[in-house]
Parts: structure tokens; C-alpha cells; sequence
């Protein structure tokens, strides 16, 4: 098991400090999605740490670090290794210490930390926290809950049905990211949530209104900030051939549901189809690809396709958040094949289209308001004639590229002032029933 790394220096700025801000990162969409916190803190005049899981690390998946520049915030490495049972168990632990060391150290500061979204991080973090501070956390992106349409091997009348159709609570997949927000729920005192849907969800498990805020998706200021600062090396320099063709389709591949020997093999059957007919495809290969891929010998079926066709391209994970903007923004790319959470988000607001590889979203409001996400599953019957049928529908497409932006602005800043305020109105991270009644005030619980 690593041992903790403790930076003295960014800890020190915290001595006599009322108020802490602690962010909390786990893997490679929180360096962006929880970055923006950051700048506003500074901005307001709240103290911020970052402490960080230490689950990515390398130069490839944790390089989010360096482009955020949050390696000068981070206070706690917690050098998080191994398969998810270990990430689990040490996570727990040591955030509990964490949090111990810091109620120690720091009495009079109160800390608010802020995990984000679905990682596993969000799951187990304010779990040790709790335990060990007797306090709750913010949950960032909070209220994700899964949702599925009715379902058909129509591809016309399945579009029919995700616009127009009932949608129902589908919290089974993927997994375990909605085990992960639903937990992160019950640990948390604020829900910062990004739209209505999501508020409302959270509502209706009986979380109290006054600590729900609609504000938006974080995304949106990962992506501002990727537009002003674009990357060192283009992605079209490290991959020329993307500049061929300028109706390339991206995919992105790796939600353990997807990695089902069955579903992979339906995935790689449509693209391979798409590909021989002309379709230029760029497929990324992240670690839950490339995991599928050796896992069921089909490394060399891909390296075939591309060695025979110019218009199919298999590339490693892109480093730079800002070389994944820069593509997308290219003009380059018509449309995104993925079973990320994230990418529903930023192609909306992109205005590109977006094909989810799963029977159901926790963004479905991309779908029914947002128009621009449709649901491609991964079932023998219909992936592959449904992704044919939507590439051959102009006005669809045209529909999906011009659809209401959902996420907001300047999310970062709004989540600051919100937890400065509460703080100044004598926020509790632990409150009782009696409190949330308004029958008492600042009833401590302190027998942890």
C-alpha cells in the first residue's frame, strides 16, 4: 500500500483559515470536470486544497493534472492503487485519515470537501470522510440517476420512442458509476446538481430542497478553458491523417457493460461495417478497450482494418483534454460514438451529434430536450441498422447539431459562492432532523 503524500506547503496556507474548500480527484474526467473550482475559490477568497486519489497517475491518464495545473493545489496524494475492491478499501481508509489529521490540525476551519459526479471516488471518499470527521461532503454534478426509453428493433420507431416516448428509472447500468452517485447522495450535504431532471430525481429520494442547487455542468468551464489554451502538440499533428477526411465519426469505447464479450463483438461488427463502406471511423482505445480487445483476440482484426483501409484509424488515448476539443471543434468530425457520461455532456454543447452505446443514459436529458443524443445499444438486432439509419437521415443529423444547449456557464464560480454563503449563514455538514425541521440550530453531532 503507497503511503500518503502530504504537501506542508499548500497545507500551510490554510493557518487560520474559517473556511476550506477540499477537492477531491479521483480519475482522469475530474482533473477537468472539478478543475474549474479552483480559479474561483482564488477569485472569491476561499481557501482551496486538492486532495487527490493518486488512482491515475501515469503521464497518460493522470497528465490532467499538469494541464489544469492543479499539481500546485494538491495537499494529499493518497497513492490509491490495484483493482477496485483495493481502490475501495485504501480510499476509505485514508480518506478517514485524512480527515482526522485535518480536524486535528485545523480545528476552527471548517472543511468542505467536494467529490464529483459517478467515479468511484464519489462512491467511497465521503464514506471514510464521514466516518472520520463526522461531517458530509458536496457532491459536484450530483443527481445522476439512469433512465431508459421503451425499446424497439425499429430504428425509426425506436428514435420515436426516445423523443417522444416515457422514459423510466434505469439505475442498473452502467455500473458501478450509478452505484457511485447514489451512494455519493446519501454522504452529502449539498447536491450541486446540473440541470432540473437531476434535482428532481434527488428530490423524490427525500434529500432536503434547501441543499439542492441547479448549476450546471462543470464541463462547460473545462471546455472554455481548453478553447483558450489549445494544445502544446495538435492532434492533427500527431495523427495527419485526420486531416483527410472531414466527416470522421470518433469512437470511445470502455463502460464494463460494453466490455460483455457479446457487446463488444456486436461494436466492433458495426464499426467494421461502417468502415467498409466508406465510413471514416477513428477509434481511441482507452483502458477498458484495450482490455476487450486482447481479452477476445481481436487485435489483430483491428490492426487488419486499418492496415486495408485509409479511412478507419485505431490511436492510443489522446493525452490532452484540449487535442480531444480541438478535434471536435475541428470541423473535422460529424458525430461521436461513446458510451461516456462526459461526451453526452460536451457534445451538446458543441452542437455535435451524439451516439450513446448503451440501453439506457443518466443524461437523458440530452435526448428529450437537448435533441442533440440518441441511444444506440449495443443489440444484435438494431446497432448496427440503427447506426446506418442515422447516418443516412441529413435532417436528423442537422436537428441534432442545432440542439438546446443544457449545461450553463461559469459553473465553477457558481458552486464557490454557494458554499461561501452557506458558510456565512452558519453552514452544518452534519445536520440532524431537528435542523432540517428549522426546530434547532447547530445541534453538533460529535460522537465520532
Amino acid at each position: 500500500m503507497e503511503e500518503i503524500r502530504v504537501n506542508e506547503e499548500v497545507l500551510g496556507r490554510l493557518e487560520g483559515e474559517e473556511l476550506a474548500i477540499a477537492v477531491v480527484t479521483t480519475t482522469k474526467p475530474d482533473f477537468y470536470k472539478q478543475w474549474s473550482i479552483l480559479p474561483a475559490a482564488e477569485k472569491l477568497g476561499v481557501p482551496a486544497i486538492v486532495i487527490n486519489t493518486g488512482q491515475h497517475y501515469d503521464g497518460l491518464l493522470g497528465y490532467g493534472l499538469k494541464e489544469f495545473s492543479i499539481e500546485k493545489s494538491i495537499a494529499f496524494d493518497l497513492g490509491v492503487r490495484g483493482d477496485l475492491l483495493q481502490k475501495a478499501y485504501e480510499m476509505l481508509a485514508k480518506a478517514g485519515g485524512v480527515a482526522k489529521y485535518l480536524r486535528t490540525r485545523f480545528p476552527k476551519t471548517q472543511f468542505v470537501p467536494v467529490v464529483h459526479g459517478d467515479t468511484i471516488g464519489a462512491g467511497i471518499f465521503p464514506i471514510g470522510w464521514m466516518f472520520g470527521s463526522g461531517k458530509k461532503v458536496a457532491q459536484n454534478e450530483a443527481g445522476l440517476r439512469g433512465m431508459s426509453p421503451p425499446f424497439s428493433t425499429d430504428p425509426e420507431k425506436y428514435i420515436e420512442l426516445q423523443r417522444e416516448g416515457e422514459w423510466k428509472l434505469a439505475r442498473q447500468e452502467p455500473f458501478p458509476e450509478q452505484w457511485d452517485t447514489f451512494v455519493a447522495g446519501a454522504s452529502s450535504e449539498l447536491h450541486f446538481a446540473p440541470t432540473e431532471l437531476n434535482r428532481q430525481h434527488l428530490l423524490r429520494e427525500g434529500y432536503p430542497g434547501d441543499r439542492i442547487f441547479v448549476v450546471g455542468n462543470s464541463v462547460v468551464d473545462a471546455m472554455e478553458y481548453a478553447k483558450k489554451n489549445p494544445p502544446e502538440v495538435s492532434i492533427f499533428e500527431e495523427y495527419p491523417r485526420l486531416d483527410r477526411y472531414d466527416s470522421w465519426i470518433r469512437v470511445d469505447i470502455h463502460r464494463r457493460a460494453n466490455l460483455i464479450e457479446s457487446r463488444f463483438k456486436v461494436i466492433v461488427e458495426g464499426i467494421e461495417r461502417l468502415v467498409r463502406r466508406g465510413q471514416p471511423v477513428v477509434w481511441v482505445e482507452l483502458p477498458g478497450t484495450k482490455f476487450a480487445v486482447e481479452r477476445y483476440g481481436l487485435r489483430g482484426k483491428l490492426d487488419t482494418l486499418a492496415e486495408n483501409h485509409e479511412n478507419f484509424l485505431y490511436t492510443p488515448l489522446w493525452r490532452d483534454y484540449s487535442q480531444v476539443m480541438e478535434f471536435l471543434r475541428s470541423g473535422n468530425c460529424i458525430a461521436e460514438l461513446t458510451d461516456s457520461g462526459s461526451m453526452q455532456e460536451e457534445l451538446n454543447q458543441l452542437g455535435l451529434p451524439c451516439f450513446t452505446v448503451r440501453y439506457n443514459t443518466d443524461r437523458p436529458e440530452t435526448v428529450f430536450e437537448g435533441r442533440s443524443n440518441l441511444l444506440v445499444p449495443p443489440h444484435r438486432k438494431l446497432f448496427t441498422g440503427l447506426l446506418e439509419h442515422l447516418l443516412s437521415r441529413d435532417e436528423l443529423l442537422d436537428e441534432m447539431s442545432h440542439g438546446k444547449k443544457l449545461y450553463g456557464r461559469d459553473v465553477g464560480v457558481k458552486i464557490v459562492q454557494k458554499i461561501k454563503k452557506l458558510h456565512d449563514e452558519g453552514l452544518s455538514m452534519m445536520r440532524t432532523v431537528a435542523e432540517v425541521e428549522g426546530l434547532k440550530k447547530g445541534e453538533e453531532i460529535n460522537f465520532l
